[in-house]
């Protein structure tokens, strides 16, 4: 049962939904939700029937416990990164991370294509991001500060702070982008 809660975070941060955003489409308030994602209260069977359905996963998903001791590190070769499901188009998400309940650090490499943009705002989200640009150039607002990157160019935010970011060039931006979760 204490994998259910790493299980949903992981899965919303792969959908990119936000906490509100997850709530709304589970009919479960954002408040339960984030107890449940920091193992601080157990769903009831239709709460959890609801957040598989909304994070399109059977409910055995959140249920299976692993049958191996875990390992101490995951390797994962470049050409067996999972591809994970966005909501924008054309932005593409490799996973280059280790389970999310055995590890606090979760990473994607994001391909931007131009011209494409998002924004997130969660003032309960906890924890840290940093964004190094492996390719290309993206322009990024954190709360009234703007930055354009390039490549080779870092940016190490909180993630509680209103971010939004643009690919304002005519090519794909490519971005190693890790995410600290604080469970503290």
């Amino acid at each position: 049962m204490s994998a259910i809660g790493p299980k949903v975070r992981e899965l919303r941060g792969q959908l990119g939904l936000s906490l509100q955003q997850l709530a709304s489409r589970a009919e479960v308030s954002a408040a339960a939700i984030y107890k449940i994602e920091r193992s601080n209260m157990v769903p009831t069977v239709t709460t959890l029937l609801k957040l598989a359905s909304a994070l399109e996963r059977p409910v055995g998903y959140f249920i299976e416990e692993e049958t191996t001791d875990p390992a101490s590190a995951v390797y994962t070769p470049a050409d067996e990164r999972r591809v994970m499901k966005t909501r924008r188009t054309g932005v593409e998400l490799a996973d280059i991370s280790g389970p999310a309940e055995r590890f606090r650090v979760n990473g994607v490499i994001a391909t931007l294509p131009p011209g494409s943009r998002g924004s997130e705002w969660s003032p309960a989200q906890s924890g840290e991001e940093l964004v190094l640009v492996l390719d290309g150039a993206v322009d990024f607002t954190v709360g009234e500060q703007e930055f354009s990157l390039k490549q080779g160019d870092a940016l190490h935010y909180l993630a509680s702070c209103r971010y939004a970011w643009t690919n304002p060039k005519p090519g794909s931006a490519t971005l190693a982008w890790i995410k600290l979760h604080d469970d503290a």
